[in-house]
């Protein structure tokens, strides 16, 4: 049996030998050493159900054999040459990826993470517009390198003290915290209509594109109104702008559709997806038409992406989605889970919101004022810890707790989140 250094003497390695810029959950964190589908298992053995899945990542479910087998069979036979050499699961998998996106979605660019792989759409829009300005939606969030954190709308990861010009923020459809303090659907979808205004007064009328997350995961799970979109749509093709639509959380089968995008009705230019498509195996991608991907003819490559180990992962993922029917499981509990949370929000008004599509839901907590209540919120996710249930946290206050659980996650395990939950908000 492995024998392992325990919580407390990771976090002073971490100290030691990592960057403080990343941070961790928990005042009293646990050493995770072993996950199996919705499960994982501490260093003493102790199970949680995982109702956060990485980040949006394990959508197939921890160590999930039907995927991990076919990985280790493709390890023992060809690891990596890079792309730039004739193999085929790269490009069976392009292929597939152009079956399930929306619209003429056709070609493909394999990198290894979400940031790639939003930065890589960035450049295919420049390319084929001729522009670089952009816009972006205030509390968005698109990645970590220049170009893709100074589109990022979130103060507490805009960390480059000299962020790109060229881009403009406009409103985000936030609902329950309207940015323009309306009303929908009377408000006629005013911060829609903001990106008309913006692009006719701070900018040069010639935008490369708007990026937008289809649902906004680190803002709090803010899920725009319908209509919303589609508006958008129509002013970004009358100034000749494109649409990315960033999906790296949002992706496969999470919203109880293959991309959450297909809610709305609306077929992006350019979409970016990651996380979920490698189930925890880095592997990015940013997808277009055949009429803007073949602008970019100028030498271009990754040295890991669209690898064979990542690419059979890839294609393991969708075929599992399929198969397994995970779109219809994520709706069916995703609306279990938003119900009971609606249960317990008449119960206590600390939650003040509750909203997402599939399992991509966030309930937000809030004091009498409607101000972030962030700090009970921890105090809530840390009693939950204990009993056995991670659970994430997100927002521009911290106070949205977040579920983006394993879609394999069943009846009963949602049954269970919500009982204990229960008893930890009378406890609180």
């Amino acid at each position: 049996m492995q024998k392992y250094i325990g919580a407390q003497a990771v976090i002073d390695k971490k100290r030691k030998y990592i960057m403080p810029c990343l941070g961790h959950f928990y005042k009293n964190p646990p050493q995770f050493v072993k996950g199996y589908m919705q499960h994982l298992y501490d260093v003493d053995g102790k199970q949680y159900l995982d109702c956060y899945g990485g980040v949006s990542v394990i959508n197939c479910g921890h160590c999930n054999p039907e995927i991990i087998n076919k990985m280790i069979e493709q390890i023992q036979t060809l690891q990596h040459v890079c792309n730039i050499y004739l193999t085929e699961n790269f490009v069976n998998l392009a292929e597939k990826l152009a079956e399930v996106t929306p619209g003429d979605l056709q070609k493909s660019f394999f990198c290894s993470t979400g940031t790639e792989a939003n930065e890589g759409a960035l450049l295919l829009a420049s390319i084929y517009t001729g522009s670089s300005e952009y816009i972006a939606l205030k509390s968005g969030l698109h990645g970590r390198t220049k170009l893709t954190m100074s589109l990022t709308g979130i103060g507490m990861w805009r960390t480059d003290p000299n962020p790109v010009g060229g881009i403009n923020f406009a409103p985000n459809p936030y609902c329950y915290r309207c940015p323009l303090n309306k009303k929908y659907p009377e408000c006629d979808l005013e911060c829609a209509n903001q990106v008309e205004e913006i692009i006719k007064t701070a900018t040069s009328g010639k935008v490369a594109a708007l990026i937008a997350e289809s649902i906004q995961g680190n803002a709090g799970i803010v899920v725009p109104p319908q209509g919303y979109f589609k508006r958008v749509k129509e002013i970004l093709n009358k100034y000749g702008a494109l649409l990315i639509i960033d999906e790296v959380q949002t992706g496969f089968a999470r919203s109880g559709k293959m991309f959450a995008i297909e809610n709305f009705d609306v077929e992006p230019d350019i979409m970016s997806v990651a996380k979920a498509l490698g189930n925890g195996q880095p592997i990015s991608a940013f997808i277009s038409t055949a009429k803007i991907a073949d602008k970019y003819t100028r030498p271009g490559a990754s040295t890991l992406g669209g690898n064979p180990v990542s690419s059979v992962a890839g294609l393991a993922v969708l075929e599992y989605i399929e198969k397994h029917k995970l779109c219809d499981n994520a709706k069916d509990r995703g609306e279990q889970l938003r119900n009971g949370l609606v249960e317990l929000s008449k119960k206590y008004p600390i939650i003040g919101d509750v909203r997402g599509l599939g399992l991509m839901t966030g309930a937000e907590f809030i004091h009498s004022d409607k101000s972030p209540a962030f700090e009970e919120l921890d105090t809530v996710l840390e009693e939950m810890k204990d009993r056995g249930f991670i659970i994430g946290k997100n927002g521009v206050g911290r106070n949205v707790m977040a579920f983006q659980p394993p879609l394999v996650i069943t009846e009963a395990d949602i049954n269970d989140v919500l009982n204990a939950l229960d008893l930890v908000l009378n406890k609180l």
